[in-house]
């Protein structure tokens, strides 16, 4: 949270305003009803002998000319500067306004001050005001506000409490307006304050305010005090009640925020649009949320005549997504008889959203090209996809590995002009990176203006260099970041942090975790420790890993005591491997593969007793066996394998050449593993013994297919379910090299790139 100016703000105390201290012209009760025009002025009511209003170019033509106006002649073309942004022709009626004495008119001058900062100049804003002598409360109002409106809440701070020091009571639009200030700044402390001196000029003053007051409090996490205030309101009508439910949803409240929209139900407030879509929030928040309770709440929308509502529909659509009901969600959306591109948009990032939250790449792929398939639609129509759109459709791609779908929507962003947009950049570049295509990705990058780069652009660029182990670029591109001055983030540092392991350069990779903690202030998490504890466990170095996690004292997260299952075993130190294993298990206790891995390990050691044990843990938790699968997409169609391939209709083309790639394989040195460790639900047809089922792994048949199927120079994108074995590995790393080709291979644990003999994981994995 940006910290206060030097005000310190957080503590400062508001000024002490006795009755007899206030202007008598700010006298009134409540001034609730004090407009952003003066009482002191009356409108002026046109007659047949009143000056016509103009438009802006007619204004500007009669300025060239010399001619002299009513002031309030200027209105309408100060509209038209703030309807079109235009600092420059709101410049050139000031200085006729100044020439003319027309900023004496106090409307004139709060509708200048409110130009200004509409057009996004506070500073022309602020420099018109210090001119005026004569300052209502409207004028300080427009000033504050315009602050909040520009993404300033520290100055507008500032300003409310000048206000108080001379002398002026605030209206209700002052005290909206600072608790917005309060509430984008997180600043409890002020915000308290505020709300005392809301008390002490009157309780119907906190009643209008209220609504404010609530959310200013949800904001700084004072849930129970948003809940005090509006427990305090006489009348609660349907915007206080949704208010309150929205905040039980800001701090992750969900069953509080449902029982008050239950409970406004039996005080007979009817919901709104926005009181649904709020409550759809709350149910999508609540984790393992069944399929009843979604269709109910669907259900009940129509009953109250918002389901056809395009905003409620939204809502209920993503709901259906984030709870894993894709069917319902899909089906909501192909019944909308007109769908707009607020509606797509939804429906795209709630798939993209939904892959990023899945274990099973099976249904990862399924979303991704059920999102492809309704932007090809979007594309089929009359409407034009936005930056929200390509933004999302990107990721998309880049989670499928979908290259050339991902190119053609690069072409496509290209001809559309949105690539201006720092955000559908930065999703270019991930795209790129997770692709392998490391040259388009530092293309995108140099074609940005330098003033446009930003660290999430610097960020992203590291990371794609990291993924594709160019880990010297990576950390050459962090170092021109801190010299040109731009502060790396959290995940910055999780991008050079895993350069440096993968490269092991240990002295670097401690020096910028002390940077990261010490000068710049950021506390490590999960990713910042992973790759520390995967660069010691690269390097064999198993105790020193084990003395960081002690010596930083976190709680290692399923990935950590991943890479440390896998280090243990490389260097035979099977007692820490088998702590670790147990440990994983203790952390993902409801994933297949932990199962799989540590009986794995107990029946390579003999340990068949426990062995057994985790067989029936298995069998007690329910876990399922995870079949080795792949797939592969060639000219738009997906080809899926397993069972040895014996279900596609190229069966046996596909085993002649795999047959004749592992005899060729074998000529180079490839030693087939013959121990008992197979993939997932290999067990149970082990009496056709391991060697057999090993030679039919599921990548292996996929990538034998993509050496049929794809052409020369394009690389082979298998997809897997699970992770890769040692032989499969091995084995592609050496057909890599004999036939030239790019293999990419993303299994359920990180992406293999094997290039001329060898992976970017440099030969580091889970082994299973």
């Amino acid at each position: 949270m940006a910290s206060l100016p030097s005000l310190a703000l957080t503590s400062t105390t508001l000024p002490k305003l006795a009755d007899s201290d206030l202007k008598t012209r700010n006298s009134s009760s409540l001034d609730k009803n004090v407009s952003y025009r003066p009482n002191s002025l009356k409108p002026r009511i046109k007659s047949k002998n009143s000056p016509r209003t103009l438009d802006l170019e007619e204004a500007l033509n009669s300025l060239k000319e010399g001619n002299q106006f009513d002031s309030t002649t200027y209105v309408p073309p100060l509209e038209h500067c703030i309807a079109t942004n235009s600092l420059s022709n709101a410049e050139i009626l000031l200085s006729h306004i100044l020439k003319t004495g027309a900023i004496k008119d106090g409307y004139i001058a709060v509708t200048l001050v409110n130009t200004f900062m509409k057009c996004g100049s506070p500073t022309h804003a602020q420099k018109l005001f210090d001119k005026i002598s004569e300052r209502s409360i409207v004028m300080w109002t427009a000033l504050i506000s315009g602050y909040v409106r520009n993404s300033d809440p520290q100055s507008a701070i500032q300003k409310f409490i000048d206000l108080l020091e001379a002398d002026f009571r605030p209206v209700i639009y002052s005290f909206w307006a600072v608790l917005s200030a309060c509430s984008d700044l997180c600043n409890l402390k002020f915000g308290e304050q505020i709300h005392t001196q809301i008390i002490k000029f009157g309780g119907e003053l906190e009643i209008e305010v209220s609504g404010s007051l609530s959310t200013m409090y949800s904001k700084c996490g004072n849930l129970k005090s948003a809940i005090k205030v509006f427990e305090k309101l006489p009348k609660r009508d349907v915007s206080s009640w949704t208010s309150i439910i929205s905040a039980c949803g800001d701090n992750y409240e969900p069953f509080l925020g449902l029982r008050l929209f239950i409970d406004m139900l039996h005080d007979g407030i009817w919901p709104n649009e926005v009181t649904l879509s709020s409550v759809s929030s709350l149910l999508c928040s609540i984790e393992y949320l069944k399929v009843g309770p979604t269709r109910q709440f669907h259900a009940f929308c129509v009953k109250f005549g918002c389901g056809s509502m395009a905003h409620t529909r939204n809502s209920i659509m993503y709901m259906y997504l984030k709870c894993g009901q894709i069917e319902d969600a899909i089906k909501l959306f192909e019944n909308m008889v007109r769908v707009n591109l607020v509606t797509v948009n939804a429906m795209i990032a709630g798939l993209n959203r939904r892959m990023g939250n899945l274990n099973d790449d099976l249904l990862v792929f399924s979303s991704g090209t059920e999102a492809l398939r309704i932007f090809r639609n979007l594309n089929r129509s009359l409407t034009r996809p936005d930056m929200f759109t390509f933004s999302s459709i990107i990721s998309v791609c880049a989670n499928l590995l979908a290259l050339e779908e991902g190119t053609q929507i690069h072409a496509q962003m290209v001809k559309s002009g949105v690539l201006n947009d720092v955000v559908t950049t930065s999703s270019l570049l991930n795209m790129y990176g997770k692709c392998g295509n490391v040259f388009e990705a530092r293309k995108v990058f140099d074609e940005m203006p330098f003033r446009d780069r930003t660290s999430v652009s610097y960020t992203s660029m590291i990371s794609c260099y990291t993924q594709n182990g160019k880990f010297k670029e990576a950390i050459e591109l962090f170092e021109e970041m801190i010299s040109n001055d731009i502060t790396p983030n959290l995940v910055t540092f999780i991008g050079v942090l895993s350069a440096c392991s993968s490269a092991q350069l240990v002295d670097k990779a401690e020096h910028y975790f002390k940077m990261m903690k010490e000068e710049y202030k950021i506390q490590p998490v999960t990713g910042h420790y992973a790759c520390m504890v995967d660069m010691f466990a690269r390097l064999g170095k198993i105790e020193e890993a084990f003395a960081f996690i002690n010596k930083e004292d976190f709680a290692p997260s399923e990935v950590i005591w991943s890479m440390l299952v896998a280090s243990c075993r490389s260097q035979g130190n099977m007692d820490l491997a088998f702590y670790a294993a147990e440990k994983l298990l203790q952390v993902k206790p409801e994933m297949a593969e932990t199962y799989k891995l540590l009986f794995n390990m107990y029946k390579l050691s003999g340990k068949w007793q426990d062995a057994n044990r985790v067989r029936k843990l298995m069998s007690t938790y329910k876990i399922p066996i995870i079949k080795d699968r792949s797939w592969i997409t060639t000219k738009g169609k997906v080809h899926y394998f397993w069972g040895h391939g014996r279900y596609h209709p190229q069966n046996v083309e596909i085993n002649e050449m795999l047959d004749n790639l592992i005899e060729k394989a074998k000529e180079l040195g490839y030693v087939p593993y013959s121990n008992n460790e197979g993939s997932e639900g290999e067990d149970e047809e082990k009496e056709k013994g391991y060697s057999e089922l090993v030679k039919y792994h599921s990548e292996k048949v996929a990538v034998s297919f993509g050496l049929m199927s794809v052409p020369k120079g394009v690389a082979i994108r298998v997809y897997k379910n699970i992770s890769m074995c040692k032989d499969c590995h091995s084995f592609l790393k050496i057909i890599s090299d004999l036939m030239d080709r790019e293999i990419v291979v993303k299994d359920s644990r990180r992406l293999h790139v094997f290039k001329d003999g060898h992976c970017l994981c440099g030969d580091f994995m889970k082994e299973v």
